[in-house]
């Protein structure tokens, strides 16, 4: 059993220590007992937390190994935040910032992951209050928070600013893909998920607002 899970976080994530399977699977088990509490995630996903939500949130690790400062907004039940905070206990200078406007989320965050002395710092806050926090993120991370044009709105203090986006879409992500480019020009590569292949990672980088075109902007009403 230890070596399956073992080979499944590697299969996703890359190359990470059995104490840090041990990490993720304690992350599990207080996740689950919190879980009793307060609302964490949607409980009709509690049954595939391992796949669904851990494993998922992990391959973002393997897209960027070599980034060292992160930034994960909306961080909830702590997907994918916390679990990379637990895979870049391995990678020496790295952090994370984890911003969530719930208190009860977030104490549930700063408990377990201060007990995994992960690289992490929970903040309590909304995210359109923590244009501050963050400062020269290389990645900023967001699952499950928002279609595509808001996500690009809330993390515009960041991304226009150098960062790199790794949101989570599900399978509708090519019509907000599309929807988006109205209002923003940004490079894309779209990774495909290893969890749901009809789901991807939006990769996108060097991000900005499009200019209303003055022909159009002021053009008169009749």
């Amino acid at each position: 059993m230890i070596r399956d899970r073992l080979d499944e976080v590697r299969d996703v994530a890359g190359t990470v220590s059995r104490e840090t399977l041990e990490r993720l699977e304690t992350f599990e088990a207080e996740f689950r007992k919190w879980s009793l509490r307060i609302n964490l995630a949607a409980p009709s996903t509690h049954a595939d937390l391992w796949s669904r939500h851990i494993l998922d949130s992990a391959q973002l690790a393997a897209l960027k190994p070599g980034a060292l400062k992160w930034l994960d907004l909306g961080s909830g039940g702590g997907f994918p935040g916390a679990i990379l905070a637990i895979l870049l206990r391995e990678r020496p200078g790295a952090t994370i910032e984890l911003v969530e406007s719930n208190y009860k989320k977030a104490a549930f965050l700063r408990s377990v992951l201060g007990s995994l002395d992960t690289p992490a710092l929970v903040h309590v806050r909304r995210i359109e209050q923590a244009d501050t926090i963050g400062e020269g993120a290389e990645i900023v991370t967001a699952r499950a928070l928002a279609p595509l044009p808001k996500l690009l709105d809330l993390s515009a203090p960041w991304l226009t600013a150098g960062s790199t986006a790794l949101f989570h879409k599900g399978r509708d992500y090519a019509a907000e893909i599309a929807e988006s480019r109205d209002g923003w020009q940004f490079d894309l590569i779209e990774h495909r998920s290893k969890i749901d292949p009809a789901s991807r990672v939006l990769e996108l980088s060097k991000v900005e607002r499009r200019r209303s075109r003055p022909d159009i902007a002021n053009k008169p009403v009749r």
